[in-house]
């Protein structure tokens, strides 16, 4: 029971990650700025994309 939840919530994980970093790269922030929250969301997923989702570029 356990293996399925956490592959669902790694599976929602990924796709929210997907998500962002489309926005990201659609987003007018200059190059240096999509390049460091890309990063950031590869290295730490879930965290990555709550504070993105918090500051990151509107």
């Amino acid at each position: 029971m356990n293996l399925e939840i956490s592959g669902i919530l790694g599976l929602l994980v990924l796709v929210l990650d997907v998500w962002a970093i489309v926005k990201i790269v659609n987003s007018s922030a200059s190059t240096l700025s999509k390049v460091i929250w890309i990063i950031a969301l590869l290295v730490l997923p879930f965290i990555g994309f709550v504070i993105w989702l918090l500051f990151g570029p509107k």
